[in-house]
Parts: structure tokens; sequence; C-alpha cells
């Protein structure tokens, strides 16, 4: 439920996905900050990052709400409106379903607003399907529109070569499948997603692929995959904050 996704550009500086792979969020949005006066896509690809790490650590939602307002104060085009729209919904899911403040109506419409916006081909879309997605799943309860919008993200990641979309999409499809019952194709999605991140070098996200498999895996794989879980946890300082209590148990 807590995971997170953002799209893989990062406006032409390559150090922002290895510290954003670390959870160095605050470093790699320093890094786009003197681009951000007058690019909207730096902008933009600041304030996913201090999105994510407010998904991450559970903190910081007024500066990420800040760096926000830029990104939507410089969108000139429909797909930059579209992309900033996106974000918008997404900053309200994540404040609602971390009970933050409840702001459903506010994610609703903002992914309306961006379905409007964004051209059925724009690599955007599987994106934004994924996060509807997730609102269906979350806050209102509806596993068969998740379903639903999870595959058209998958096979729009699919198709647009986004691996680190990809991932979450396999990620959250397993975890409709563990809920159903159905545990080995729990385990292959689960496994697809861990084996992408660790591809990637997303290390952020891989302790919590770890832990996903360890829940539908037998012992002693579970075990091992837990142990490994807690490790990398450890190794960046207890980051994601919310995966603490599922280490502790």
């Amino acid at each position: 439920m807590a995971d997170t996704v953002l799209s893989e550009s990062v406006v032409g500086v390559p150090d922002v996905w290895r510290l954003r792979a670390r959870g160095c969020w605050a470093e790699a949005a320093r890094l786009l900050r003197p681009f951000c006066e007058d690019d909207p896509g730096a902008a933009l690809r600041r304030a996913e990052l201090l999105i994510e790490r407010a998904f991450y650590l559970l903190d910081g939602w007024a500066e990420a709400e800040d760096a926000l307002r830029t990104a939507e104060a410089l969108a000139g085009t429909d797909e930059e409106r579209g992309a900033a729209a996106s974000e918008r919904g997404y900053l309200a899911y994540g404040a609602t379903v971390f009970s933050v403040r409840d702001r459903t109506d506010e994610a609703s419409s903002a992914f309306g607003r961006s379905a409007a916006l964004l051209a059925p081909g724009s690599p955007g879309r599987p994106l934004l399907d994924f996060r509807r997605g997730l609102v269906a799943e979350n806050l209102v309860g509806n596993p068969a529109a998740a379903r639903a919008a999870y595959r058209r993200a998958h096979a729009g990641a699919v198709a647009h070569g986004d691996t680190f979309l990809t991932s979450f999409t396999w990620r959250h499809l397993a975890g409709l499948a563990a809920a159903e019952g159905d545990i080995a194709e729990a385990r292959h999605g689960f496994s697809e997603s861990l084996r992408l991140r660790v591809s990637l070098g997303h290390l952020v996200g891989t302790a919590p692929a770890l832990l996903a498999l360890a829940d539908v895996s037998p012992d002693p794989e579970a075990q091992a995959l837990r142990a490994e879980a807690a490790r990398l946890h450890a190794l960046l300082g207890g980051i994601p904050v919310w995966l603490t209590p599922a280490l502790t148990d």
C-alpha cells in the first residue's frame, strides 16, 4: 500500500537516480534546483522526488507541496499540466492513505484532470493508471477496478520500456493475487518485482520487495528473505519507515 513510484527521467543529471535509489531524495532535489526556475521538466522531477521522500519518510509533506506548486506554475503544455495533475493526485493520495489529512476528493479530481490532459499514447498514462489503481485498492476498496488499472499500467509500462514502473505493477498485481489466495501467481509477481528492482539498483525499494516475497514463500526461504530485508533496511537507516513494524513483529 505504501510503496511508491515515479518516472525514470532525471532531466540529464546522472547522479539524481543514484541518490534517489539510495533514499537520498533531498540531495537529489538539490541537484535539480538550479534548473527549476525556467525548466518545467526539472521542476516536476524535483516535486516527484520530494513527494516520494514524503511517502518513504512520512515527513516533508509541506516541502513536497511547495515544490509541486512551482511545477504547476511552470507547466505550459497539456503534457506538462497533465503530469503535474498526476503528481497533485498522488500527493493527495499519500496524505490520505498515511492519515495526514483526508484528501480523497482532491486525489480523484486531480487524476481525472490528468486523464483529460494526457494524450492516450503519452508516456505518463501508465503511471497515471497505476496511481488510479492505488486509489481503487486502498481508498475505495475496489480490487476489481484496481486490478484493471494495474493491468493497463503494466501493459503501458512494458510498451514504453519503463522497467521501474513495471516493478511496481508486478508488485501490486501480485498483492491482489495474494489477497485472493493465488499464492503461485503472487510469488511470480513478487519475484519479478524484486528481480527488476535489483537489476535497476533501486536499493530503497528492495527491502519491501524482499519482504513481500517472503510473505508468500515457505520456510526456510521466507526466513532468509526476511533476514535480507532487515539487513538492507538497517543499512539504509530504517528507510522506508513504514516497513519497520513488519520487520520487528
